[in-house]
């Protein structure tokens, strides 16, 4: 999860409506991915709260697959990411943002590159990473 090092996750069990032209996208959970490289590593952050293993599709793609336990942390962007919830749910708050808000399972939110996000973790909060 290349995030610069450190800061991704937040939200909710309970996901809220998002505002009108929200970023967030609700859509079909993604529940199997073909054809990829899966480096077996694990790529841990903030002493074990956030854990995830990066993918490469054959074109050069790269995502990564994680999940975040229980807690509040703060990620830093290189490039523009998209949070993809495939179980549980956060809570998030975007540099710049003044309201926390919610992502479950099937929803997504967008984070800008070279930017920060905190995430609020209640339960596990399982996701794919989209860079570009």
């Amino acid at each position: 999860m290349p995030i610069d090092a450190a800061t991704k996750i937040g939200a909710s069990l309970c996901p809220l409506p998002a505002p009108a032209g929200h970023p967030k996208s609700p859509t079909m959970i993604t529940e199997k991915i073909d054809g990829i490289s899966v480096t077996t590593q694990a790529n841990v952050y903030f002493d074990g709260k956030c854990v995830s293993h990066n993918l490469t599709y054959p074109d050069g793609t790269k995502k990564s697959v994680g999940v975040v336990l229980p807690a509040t942390l703060t990620f830093n962007t290189g490039a523009p990411e998209i949070m993809e919830c495939v179980g549980g749910g956060c809570e998030y708050l975007l540099a710049g943002a003044d309201a926390w808000l919610a992502s479950g399972p099937g929803e997504k939110f967008s984070v800008p590159g070279n930017s920060s996000f905190q995430i609020r973790v209640k339960d596990a909060y399982h996701y794919i990473c989209h860079f570009g």
